[in-house]
């Protein structure tokens, strides 16, 4: 690559936390509209259970960041924004219909990309590389996510399928005119990308491809409240 190496981070801390925040916020202002008021009230009452994962450029910049929400105290996201307009519904017995275990899965509350690094594409395969991968070291054995429809259709022409959640459909959310709730087991969303995209699922799987990017050695994850992050350890 003529680019200097990125550097992908699981549990940004200090600075590098910052930076993955900065991100974030720049995309979806731009993006959605969403101030830094609307996501500290959307997304502040989960903290406590909040997992990042950002990659840093050659200045430490963040150029793509996602934000994970865990089980915990204040539940998943997706499942408790169910009840809200446009949908009404009671997003757990939603998720449990559909054979989802909520104890076991993450919510993808966001994924931003920084445009016009000419990187992109390579920052969203990372992402997507570092959620797989983080999930199944945490075993984690699904995911729910409201993703707009644009997208979702990125995911898919990579061969991640997704299911809408039982009595949902597609509806305005947070500033996107275009949003589904939506769940995947992770473990048949991979076995059919493998059948039906054997590319995809090397980059994204296997890791494969990402070359330039300085990948973690180790998945496992520590919640904000945990004692090893509570000693400032990574």
């Amino acid at each position: 690559m003529n680019a200097a190496p990125l550097r992908f981070v699981l549990e940004p801390v200090g600075d590098e936390l910052a930076a993955a925040l900065k991100c974030e916020a720049d995309v979806f202002l731009e993006t959605y509209g969403n101030d830094e008021h609307q996501m500290e009230a959307e997304y502040g009452p989960y903290l406590e259970s909040t997992g990042f994962m950002t990659v840093l450029d050659e200045d430490d910049e963040a150029v793509a960041t996602a934000r994970f929400i865990a089980p915990g105290p204040a539940g998943l996201k997706t499942l408790n924004d169910t009840s809200r307009p446009p949908w009404g519904v009671d997003g757990v017995r939603s998720a449990r219909a559909a054979g989802v275990d909520p104890a076991k899965t993450w919510d993808i509350a966001t994924v931003a990309v920084r445009p016009g690094s000419g990187r992109g594409g390579l920052c969203a395969a990372a992402l997507y590389h570092g959620i797989v991968t983080a999930a199944f070291a945490n075993d984690i054995e699904f995911v729910v996510m409201i993703m707009d429809s644009y997208a979702r259709r990125l995911l898919t022409g990579l061969g991640l399928q997704t299911q809408v959640l039982p009595a949902t459909n597609t509806g305005e959310y947070l500033g996107s005119a275009s949003s589904t709730p939506l769940w995947a087991n992770l473990h048949r969303m991979f076995e059919r990308q493998r059948q039906e995209d054997p590319d995809a699922y090397r980059l994204i799987y296997q890791g494969i491809g990402l070359d330039g990017i300085a990948l973690p050695t180790d998945w496992t994850w520590h919640p904000p409240g945990s004692p090893r992050r509570r000693r400032g350890e990574r």
